[in-house]
């Protein structure tokens, strides 16, 4: 690996795993990158391949279909499939963050067997917060669950819901408490999407096409009070916590694909010539590219560090929004001055592009760099100073 891969917290065993990773991503995940954006169609029999070789949720307990790995193993996995195709690191995204809110909280009677099928590749997992009315102020939640005997009653919409046509099943959140009870009154509940009453669509999204985005409407859909993860009226406090996992797992996601667009540039612009000299001797080409290197170096790093934080058991949830918020931002920014460095080549549809628009969505989606900055300030400066 390059000096770029070189990592203070990964151990041998864990660069051998990047290196394994980074293999089957460069010969089976790359070559589809294009064609999956055009005909917005996930490969479920790569999906099952990276299944069968552990690439799926490494980081769960082995008796729910894991490794046992910790999450800086995610993190390994997840970068490599990243660089190849953002979209379809999907799959270890919601892997990682469902499998922990299903292992962490779910009757292991229900959730047991979707483990196992998340970790062989055989089944995709969504999760399904956000509605029409907004999604950065969760506990504002509407969908409505009531209990009736030994079921849940659940009816309402949510939207912009990644994989929404395509999973199998589905954690959601809806309000079980009165109206006026914030986020002490929603339930999660796991629920698989073959039920009556629960019908799909999907958007025409700008990027991360291949895993798409949609819809998705509740009309009397019933699941056994079984399927509660967590306590009633405690579930946005309770499972929002696996937040911190995934936000650090974002970070280095779309900083992967920052990071593979800039060694294609420095390529490019070392042998590309202007005037008889390469592009690189020019400081207005070769200096921004080092200022975009230098921080996404300094980013990748703080969300290593935040990983090996939750291994560790300690405090991480600062961190986490920081990666949230930080690493989007600067890989869009990165990847925007790569594709001008490639002229009319780069503003062409293909690589450099479609890595653009992918990048772009999670400054939008799993939270917004205002949130993450208000988690940030909370944590410095106290919630009640805050006031959010």
């Amino acid at each position: 690996m390059s000096s770029m891969d070189r990592n203070p917290y990964l151990n041998d065993d864990l660069m051998a795993l990047a290196e394994h990773a980074r293999r089957f991503a460069t010969e089976r995940v790359a070559p589809g990158f294009l064609e999956r954006d055009h005909t917005r169609v996930l490969d479920r029999d790569l999906m099952r391949e990276m299944g069968q070789m552990g690439f799926i949720a490494p980081e769960l307990p082995e008796a729910f279909g894991g490794q046992g790995m910790g999450s800086l193993a995610a993190g390994v996995l997840h970068e490599e499939i990243a660089r190849a195709d953002l979209s379809l690191s999907y799959i270890n995204l919601l892997a990682s963050l469902n499998g922990q809110i299903l292992s962490e909280h779910g009757d292991p009677a229900v959730v047991s067997p979707w483990l196992q099928r998340l970790t062989q590749g055989e089944a995709l997992l969504a999760i399904a917060l956000t509605e029409p009315r907004g999604g950065s102020d969760a506990a504002q939640l509407r969908l409505r669950v009531e209990r009736v005997g030994q079921e849940y009653v659940i009816n309402g919409e949510k939207t912009s819901i990644s994989a929404a046509d395509q999973a199998d099943g589905i954690v959601v959140f809806g309000r079980t408490g009165s109206t006026d009870s914030g986020a002490h009154g929603v339930t999660a509940l796991f629920v698989p999407t073959d039920v009556p009453g629960l019908t799909r669509n999907r958007f025409d999204c700008h990027g991360q096409r291949a895993i798409g985005r949609g819809s998705l409407f509740f009309e009397n859909v019933r699941v056994p009070v079984q399927h509660r993860l967590g306590d009633e009226n405690k579930g946005f406090v309770q499972v929002m916590q696996g937040f911190d996992f995934s936000r650090a797992l974002i970070g280095l996601q779309v900083l992967a694909v920052a990071r593979v667009a800039l060694e294609e540039t420095w390529a490019h612009v070392a042998q590309r010539e202007a005037f008889g000299k390469p592009l690189a001797s020019f400081q207005g080409v070769s200096h921004p590219l080092a200022d975009f290197d230098t921080q996404v170096t300094a980013a990748r790093l703080l969300c290593w560090q935040t990983l090996w934080l939750k291994d560790h058991g300690l405090p991480h949830t600062s961190e986490a929004a920081m990666c949230k918020w930080w690493g989007p931002k600067l890989a869009y920014d990165a990847i925007h001055a790569c594709l001008l460095m490639f002229g009319h080549g780069g503003y062409d549809r293909g690589l450099m592009e479609q890595r653009l628009r992918d990048v772009l969505g999670f400054q939008i989606g799993d939270g917004t760099a205002q949130i993450m900055k208000s988690i940030v300030a909370r944590s410095r400066a106290g919630r009640q100073a805050v006031g959010i």
